[in-house]
């Protein structure tokens, strides 16, 4: 009887300890008190991987191993090695993760790069595993801030050992050695490490799962597609997948397990059924259209598996299309991934990194060659590098962070900054709020994927996300940005706060017609202005809307380009009477 006893009191103790942590019921996600959990999270690429493009190296260094080669070719090794240790350390601190908590996240996907944790396989002795405390470390770190946050942390393998796919960039696949898919050797360091980590991390309840596997690429049979889109069977992937789960479940039967398939994690053939029963379904979702259609594949896989369905990676693309995608998979219960934290020189992001002068020289240098810079020019100009993702270095991106959560919720504005008049408003300082409602303009999204057209929805790439068109400004007088191929019948909305009531002279600061431009303004859609030509003009200069009735209080006026072909900087309101 006392044999018995103890044996339930264990079984009651760990089904109690495994309830504390963040796992599956049925089809949803839902945490130790049995309430839903949607994950709203952000992936923070580039910190431990590298990809050329969050440097602008493509074309020349796409995978990690290639940047570093590039930057040890011009400061050598030990400077490299001191480069990425500021890299690293600056990339993501505490202050970042409190930031994305205080914009609404309430999770993070870590893309880890498995050199951080153990060496490459040529760089063993005897076959041997050893252990690297440089990943250990930063992950307890990161692991640390977002319990302090009261956030999740999912772990992903995001750069497996050997790469797990054709796309290099991704994985950091280096093609002239054995993939993960051609090397037994990397399959067992990779199941090791699933199994290191799980051994570290089997009581932390804010973990809130292991993604196995990033978006594996690989034709394993006889496909046409070398990323694996057409692959039939996936065995060796289900394989690797199942051996992983086994090593994970033998240290540690707490935490979800997170699957992809192949073709960049949406190719699910041959892997079910499932073989775990705390187990998440991943998909990752890009540049198509934002309908019940684009994700029912992942719909009947839950309903058919009994089991949650989560958007681990998404992005790239405009606020419309941010906004769009969020609200079609919170309707039907799924939380996300964004991707990625920050990247240089970006609007489709949280934040952006500068580009400093110095490192844009490097970037021109590597690709279309010319004098070699100093080793001590190249070396000041990556630490700046370094210091600039730094989160007090980098450049927040308001808009995106509003279309991911607020304007979800609602289509009404809000003021991108206060706006008071009589006073000064920027062209690219329009409101907050999605397409047709704080602006209209003719490309907003891109679908690639689903229309083949590859649409630049801001073709200046500049300050915003939105689809207005935004570049930098020469002007004299200017917040650094203007508003610029304009076509006929688009428009911005501002809120603006009049302290005066009364008769004003509007100033419109503008530049580069090849034919008059046309427009006016709409007050509160009550009154309209009159409107107003827009001359050609060289440089810049500008063209007076007068006698405006405006009445003290807080208005929306938008601005109406009847007649599209100039570049606008700004609007100054003068009152006259």
């Amino acid at each position: 009887m006392k044999n018995l006893i103890l044996i339930l009191s264990v079984v009651a103790s760990f089904s109690l300890n495994a309830q504390s942590f963040l796992h599956t019921n049925g089809q949803d996600i839902v945490d130790g008190k049995g309430n839903t959990i949607i994950l709203r999270g952000l992936g923070l690429g580039g910190w431990m991987v590298q990809e050329g493009y969050m440097l602008q190296t493509s074309g020349f260094a796409g995978p990690q191993h290639e940047i570093k080669e590039k930057i040890s070719e011009l400061i050598g090794k030990e400077n490299t090695k001191t480069f990425y240790e500021a890299y690293l350390a600056n990339g993501i601190t505490k202050a970042d993760i409190d930031s994305l908590n205080s914009w609404g996240f309430n999770s993070v996907r870590l893309p880890m790069h498995y050199n951080l944790y153990t060496p490459s396989i040529e760089n063993e002795k005897n076959g041997e595993i050893s252990w690297l405390e440089k990943g250990f470390a930063m992950t307890d770190s990161l692991l640390k801030w977002c319990a302090g946050n009261k956030m999740y942390l999912i772990l992903d393998l995001h750069a497996a050992p050997g790469g797990q796919g054709n796309d290099a960039n991704i994985s950091d696949y280096d093609k002239t050695k054995p993939s993960l898919w051609e090397s037994e050797a990397n399959k067992q360091k990779m199941i090791a490490l699933w199994q290191k980590l799980a051994e570290r991390y089997k009581n932390e309840p804010w973990i809130g799962g292991y993604d196995i596997i990033n978006e594996p690429n690989w034709n394993f049979t006889e496909g046409e597609n070398p990323n694996g889109l057409d692959e039939k069977y996936n065995k060796p992937l289900r394989q690797l997948m199942v051996d992983i789960t086994k090593a994970i479940r033998d240290v540690d039967k707490n935490h979800i397990i997170i699957i992809e398939g192949n073709g960049w994690g949406n190719n699910y053939n041959g892997i079910f059924p499932l073989w775990d029963d705390n187990m998440a379904i991943s998909f990752h979702k890009y540049w198509n259209y934002n309908t019940t259609e684009s994700i029912q594949f992942a719909l009947d896989f839950r309903e058919k598996y009994n089991a949650p369905v989560w958007l681990g990676e998404s992005g790239e693309n405009s606020n419309v299309w941010f906004k769009d995608v969020i609200s079609l998979v919170e309707s039907h219960n799924i939380g996300w991934a964004f991707w990625p934290m920050k990247k240089v020189d970006n609007i489709a992001g949280v934040t952006s990194v500068n580009k400093n002068p110095e490192y844009a020289s490097l970037l021109d240098y590597w690709k279309n060659g010319g004098t070699k810079p100093s080793a001590h020019f190249a070396y000041i100009a990556l630490m700046q590098l370094a210091n600039d993702y730094k989160i007090e270095n980098v450049t927040i991106k308001p808009d995106v962070i509003d279309a991911m959560f607020r304007q979800v919720q609602t289509n009404d504005t809000k003021a991108y900054k206060e706006h008071r008049v009589p006073g000064i408003i920027f062209a690219t300082e329009y409101d907050l709020g999605t397409q047709g409602y704080a602006y209209s303009d003719s490309d907003f999204v891109n679908y690639r994927v689903s229309t083949g057209k590859n649409v630049r929805w801001n073709s200046g790439n500049k300050m915003r996300n939105d689809g207005v068109d935004i570049q930098d400004c020469a002007d004299t007088k200017s917040n650094g940005y203007e508003v610029f191929d304009i076509k006929d019948n688009e428009w911005l909305l501002f809120t603006v706060n009049v302290e005066q009531s009364g008769i004003y002279n509007i100033d419109i600061r503008y530049s580069g017609n090849e034919t008059n431009g046309k427009l006016h303004l709409d007050i509160n859609e009550e009154t309209r202005s009159a409107t107003v030509k827009l001359p050609p003009i060289k440089n810049y200069g500008s063209v007076i809307l007068s006698n405006v009735t405006l009445n003290k209080g807080v208005h929306k006026i938008k601005v109406v380009f009847e007649k599209g072909g100039f570049q606008l900087n700004y609007l100054t309101f003068s009152k006259i009477k």
